[in-house]
């Protein structure tokens, strides 16, 4: 009887909620706007329907549906779930919540996830109650708040929990809302036929501004005062007037609390529109944050950081111009203010940009590191320069031409360190040549050997030891700062969101494979690779996730393609899964971005294939995965393009002038160099990439990069290039060349790596392609 009582009860509690309430989504295809998050695919997602929570936060405005998404995990989970509102409920509440918790883990092994509505609004005694039980996993918590997590709530319990941002309704998904509300008979108004005159909805759903719940409860109080009583008979119509429906909602006033997040995010906004080069952004920014009150000394203070941080050597004058107009500002006051105010903003949205001036941080971290001692030749020799030799061997600049001599001015260990780099831009670009040339003769003048063979400490090395194969490596020759810097220039052409969906080609390095799972933490990072012994490489990294949150591989291995024609297999290595594939291996079948680098090194392809038909094939297979608004970045090494050895050898012929190489010879190695890499899989170049791109329908830009990098040859790679059992280069060379005049290149080679690194050329492109014309 009492279980019939309280079904009763709460039935006709449910009939009298507000329709807001009563509309709240009650599974996760219910869930309207929040695609980023509990899409197919995503990480939460997943998360849900696995049953495998941790302890979340969701933060985001009003109206986004935070509550909602905790009652549909509410619905989904086998675990209990508990739930207060931090309004109404006190640390005495936590403490009874946590007792059932903890009896439900002993006695029956259930989990217990409490949900904590409006969770900023506990103070910190009320929110360091709960941490222990969250810690020991007693329960599972999901807080909901509409202030930032990370400064409103305990940072102990932020750090063990994931924070998920809800972003506001677009006008599609509120559009959307107030239609399943209209049409739900059970829950909403679809026992009556509910007529809008034109433009009314459109207005509720432009003033809610994103707010599902202000929408629908403005939508409640449309409909429910419109007749002469409510409710009116089943069928009957209701007619909701243009003027009914802005009298049942009023425009929200723009909020700005200067100690809150719309502080925070609009002076980001104007800062980050001062560095992106954009006035017009940066005025707009400006004027909200004037309309607000915001203090104009806040304004000149971050506008004077940012003149040194973003602006910096690009124009040295930056800083002087806001400077001055800060201090104009004091003398003139409010209103005419404003013009120096806009003229410092306007000067540094439009300055040329440089942040060289954060290599300072660099210097710093090194000396937090270590503390090194200063060199003999650099201390002051007004002191102890008799005892000790203090100042010896120090040069003075003004006593030379243009005021400059090349000496080490860093201490030993940290000779050839780089902190500063020039840039490009404005007067910096003026003085890059001067710092680079320097730099370089410093370089040039530590690898002199000494009379004596000593080295002597205004100098880094000696060219006769054997650490300046380290020097090289580590100034001239660091291929790991080309790895970054085509990394950088990738991801620099995605506008990547955190909860995306991108798929890695040739992910076996992980190069591009980590920076994508960096930027997407909601989305879902794919990769394929070569081997099951680089899945499990990879794999083995990914451990420090958590299972939802690892990468999914696929391997798609050389070894599947015919390269004969005489098999099954008709498909050139490397390829793209099928949506079938990546469906059963990614839990997805389409993504946001598909991106890779030097994809095609390893190009297969089997009997009768042409190569604009591999590239037409392989693009098509891209399309089928890419989402409509997606985009493909690669770059790629042209082979075709690519340094030649016996290049090199025309271009240092002084350095193995000595040896025996015969002219005869090297002419061979030329020509069969050249028929190398006249071969089809390496001959191809941009024109057969852009058939193939076009022919399967995509709009694209490729973009030609040229590379020069100072490249030390050890003995080590010329081996390995010559071994005709490991590279097929080497066999191919070792199969046209004779025996002698083999040895000969062999030995001008070295010859040319013993006199130091070698300017190593190639060219890559950068396409960038897109869904339709």
């Amino acid at each position: 009887m009492d279980d019939l009582f309280f079904a009763t009860a709460a039935a006709e509690q449910q009939s009298n909620a507000p329709l807001a309430d009563r509309m709240r989504p009650r599974t996760l295809d219910e869930v309207l706007g929040q695609d980023h998050i509990v899409g197919p695919g995503r990480l939460l997602r997943r998360a849900i329907q696995a049953d495998r929570l941790s302890s979340l936060i969701f933060y985001g405005p009003p109206g986004t549906g935070k509550t909602s998404l905790a009652r549909v995990i509410a619905n989904s989970t086998r675990s209990a779930f508990e739930s207060m509102n931090a309004v109404l409920s006190g640390v005495k509440d936590v403490r009874d919540a946590i007792d059932r918790a903890d009896e439900r883990r002993r006695l029956y092994g259930q989990r217990t996830i409490l949900f904590v509505d409006e969770v900023h609004r506990w103070n910190k005694a009320q929110q360091d109650a709960l941490l222990p039980w969250v810690e020991n996993g007693t329960v599972i918590l999901i807080g909901a708040t509409t202030e930032n997590p990370f400064f409103e709530v305990n940072r102990a319990l932020v750090s063990r929990s994931r924070v998920f941002q809800l972003l506001p309704l677009t006008k599609e998904d509120l559009m959307k809302a107030a239609r399943r509300a209209l049409q739900d008979r059970e829950r909403g108004y679809g026992r009556w036929q509910v007529r809008f005159e034109e433009g009314a909805l459109e207005h509720l759903v432009e003033v809610a501004n994103g707010d599902a719940r202000s929408l629908l409860n403005a939508l409640e109080l449309a409909v429910e005062t419109t007749p002469p009583s409510w409710p009116p008979p089943e069928g009957s119509e209701i007619f909701i007037s243009l003027d009914a429906a802005e009298q049942s909602i009023q425009r929200r006033v723009v909020l700005y609390d200067k100690d809150g997040d719309y502080h925070f995010d609009t002076i980001s906004a104007f800062i980050k529109s001062l560095r992106g080069s954009d006035p017009d952004a940066a005025l707009y920014w400006l004027a909200r944050m004037v309309r607000a009150g915001e203090d104009p000394d806040f304004i000149f203070r971050r506008m004077l950081i940012l003149a040194s941080e973003d602006v910096g050597l690009a124009d040295p004058q930056a800083i002087t111009v806001v400077n001055a107009c800060a201090q104009a500002f004091d003398r003139i006051g409010l209103p005419e203010g404003y013009f120096p105010l806009a003229q410092a903003a306007l000067y540094l949205a439009t300055a040329p940009k440089s942040n060289s001036a954060l290599a300072f941080f660099d210097a710093l971290k090194e000396v937090e590191t270590q503390e090194a001692e200063v060199p003999t030749h650099l201390k002051d020799g007004s002191r102890d320069k008799e005892g000790f030799g203090h100042g010896q061997g120090y040069l003075y600049p003004h006593a030379y031409r243009d005021h400059w001599v090349a000496q080490q001015y860093l201490p030993r260990g940290l000779q050839g360190r780089v902190f500063y780099t020039p840039s490009s831009s404005g007067y910096e670009a003026s003085i890059r040549d001067q710092v680079l040339s320097r730099r370089e003769l410093v370089a040039a003048m530590a690898l002199e050997a000494a009379p004596d063979g000593a080295t002597p400490e205004g100098l880094s090395w000696a060219a006769a030891t054997r650490d300046r194969e380290g020097w090289y490596k580590r100034i001239q020759s660091d291929h790991s700062s080309t790895l970054i810097q085509e990394r950088d220039l990738l991801f620099s052409h995605l506008t990547l969101q955190r909860h995306h969906r991108v798929l890695v080609a040739a992910a076996d390095t992980g190069l591009l494979l980590w920076e994508a799972h960096r930027r997407t933490p909601e989305g879902l990072t794919a990769g394929i690779v070569r081997s099951e012994e680089a899945r499990k490489a990879l794999l083995q990294y990914g451990s420090l996730f958590g299972e939802e949150e690892q990468p999914r591989l696929l391997v798609i291995a050389p070894e599947k393609v015919d390269i004969s024609g005489g098999g099954a297999s008709n498909v050139p290595y490397p390829r793209l899964p099928s949506k079938e594939e990546a469906l059963a291996t990614f839990d997805c079948a389409t993504f946001d971005a598909l991106i890779g680098r030097d994809l095609w090194r390893s190009l297969q392809l089997p009997a009768g294939w042409e190569i604009e038909h591999f590239f037409t094939e392989y693009f098509r297979a891209a399309k089928d995965l890419l989402d409509p608004r997606g985009t493909i970045v690669i770059i790629q090494a042209l082979p075709s393009r690519g340094q030649r050895l016996a290049e090199l050898l025309d271009r240092y012929r002084e350095r193995w002038r000595e040896t025996n190489l015969e002219h005869s010879a090297q002419e061979a190695f030329v020509d069969a160099e050249a028929s190398f890499w006249a071969q089809t899989q390496f001959s191809w170049g941009q024109r057969e990439i852009e058939t193939g791109c076009g022919a399967a329908g995509f709009s694209f830009q490729i973009e030609s990069h040229f590379h020069e990098e100072e490249r030390l040859l050890t003995d080590r790679d010329l081996e390995t290039w010559f071994n005709v059992d490991r590279s097929s280069w080497g066999r191919w060379i070792g199969q046209r060349l004779p025996p002698k005049a083999l040895q000969g290149i062999l030995d001008a080679l070295k010859a040319i790596a013993t006199h130091g690194p070698v300017l190593w050329r190639w060219e890559s492109i950068l396409l960038i392609a897109r869904r339709g014309k």
